[in-house]
């Protein structure tokens, strides 16, 4: 059977480059306009993408002078965006750290039901003492501890799209019955971190729960992966360092006797494209000029967890930084940074060049038929099931690629001309609809 390319959009305000906002064809306000992203789902939705993202957390980021910062609540503008498409994915990041299994698993439900089945779920544990202090605690959770209370979340919201059968609405009109009884389970769950007593109060969706996205890259997010995701967003920086991140979660997921093939492998691309290369670069250069280097540093310091004033602009990294194993914030992205530094002996100046982008997502300046060739290798060489094609500026970024990059992967076999029948977002990602698991096999 012939594998398919998987591409999602991952939609940022004005774009992934942080000086995105800054150019003249950006609307600074678009980060709060809805029908800003409406174009965005239709463009994506013309070229025919599986699903499209965005990322959130329960914290203002960034500081105000940097870059639009806030953001409209995912799942709100998801379900509007629902209503303004027919058949590309929604996928809403949620945390599990603060929020709680009942309330979400709802809102994901909701949202699979008014969508038609085209709901997905980026779950993330959330790094960072800003939202911990945003729910009443001193300092964040320790990072396994993250996990642990994750690894229960998920299980309890398995539960509780669940607790409905499918059939579980009769709508007997004649004999005064709407709905079965003897067909929900209620979780009764009492755990570490949930107690959860009740069914849940919406029935069982069109794809009987969400899409389950990650996107942690650490020891403790592959394993967490292996277990529950059906799709990983990583950040990866050579072709020899994602074969080895695919080969890893594939073997893991086996060894969590679960089927490789039913998590797919989406690293990020941040494609700035132009007519020519040079023209490409250009481009690139343009958006470099933008970046406001203080800002830069500060949020450089942040990430490495060093003080303030403790690196030199045009210097390299201090050589004495820790090890990822003690660093409770995002720790692969940490290790990616430092690594990316080290391979490259990059100043800070030029390491906040490069991560100004992506915040160590692949960038990528070329031609369409280049970004095409780097997409290809990587699917065929084992590194990738798709791409989370990440524009640098929007909407213009994303319009190019759908008119110039999309017709090149048709051309060579790699990417659908249209959607076709099947509808539901899991469907797409070649994802069976899961059984219920309070029926038993001779039951389903």
């Amino acid at each position: 059977m012939t594998r398919t390319l998987h591409l999602n959009a991952f939609l940022m305000n004005t774009g992934h480059h942080e000086a995105s906002w800054r150019l003249p064809e950006s609307d600074p306000h678009a980060h709060v306009d809805l029908a800003h992203y409406v174009r965005l789902a239709r463009t994506a939705e013309r070229g025919t993408f599986d699903s499209l993202f965005l990322a959130d957390g329960p914290q203002l980021w960034s500081n105000l002078a940097q870059r639009p910062a806030g953001a409209l609540e995912p799942l709100t503008l998801l379900t509007a965006l629902a209503t303004a498409t027919e058949h590309i994915g929604l996928i809403a990041t949620a945390s599990t750290s603060y929020n709680s299994p009942y309330n979400l698993a709802r809102r994901f439900a909701s949202l699979d039901i008014v969508s038609g089945g085209r709901a997905g779920w980026n779950i993330v544990t959330t790094a960072g003492a800003e939202a911990a202090r945003n729910f009443g605690l001193d300092a964040e959770p320790a990072h396994a501890e993250r996990y642990a209370r994750a690894a229960e979340f998920l299980d309890v919201a398995l539960k509780l799209w669940d607790s409905w059968e499918d059939d579980a609405v009769v709508a007997d009109k004649a004999a005064g019955v709407w709905g079965d009884d003897s067909k929900i389970h209620p979780p009764r769950h009492r755990g570490t971190y949930f107690s959860v007593a009740g069914a849940l109060n919406v029935p069982r969706t069109p794809q009987g729960y969400p899409l389950l996205v990650q996107a942690g890259s650490s020891d403790d997010g592959k394993a967490f992966a292996a277990r529950y995701a059906e799709a990983v967003f990583t950040a990866q920086q050579t072709l020899a360092g994602a074969q080895a991140f695919y080969r890893d979660l594939k073997a893991r997921t086996l060894r969590a006797g679960r089927d490789p093939g039913h998590v797919k492998v989406l690293p990020g691309i941040v494609p700035v494209l132009g007519s020519t290369e040079a023209e490409a670069r250009a481009a690139e250069r343009l958006l470099e000029d933008h970046i406001v280097y203080d800002h830069g540093v500060a949020r450089l310091e942040s990430l490495l967890q060093l003080p303030a004033g403790t690196l030199e602009l045009d210097g390299p990294l201090p050589a004495d930084l820790p090890p990822e194993s003690a660093v409770e914030g995002a720790k692969s992205r940490y290790t990616l940074v430092v690594e990316l530094a080290r391979r490259e002996r990059l100043t800070v100046r030029e390491l906040i060049g490069r991560l100004g982008g992506g915040r160590g997502h692949l960038t990528f300046a070329g031609t369409p038929e280049q970004v095409a060739d780097r997409i290809e290798t990587w699917f065929t060489e084992g590194a990738a099931d798709g791409f989370n094609i990440m524009p640098a500026v929007l909407p213009s970024g994303l319009e190019g690629f759908v008119e110039h990059v999309v017709p090149v992967l048709r051309r060579r076999g790699l990417f659908r001309t249209e959607y076709g029948p099947r509808r539901t977002l899991r469907a797409r990602y070649g994802l069976p609809r899961p059984a219920n698991q309070y029926l038993t096999p001779a039951s389903v």
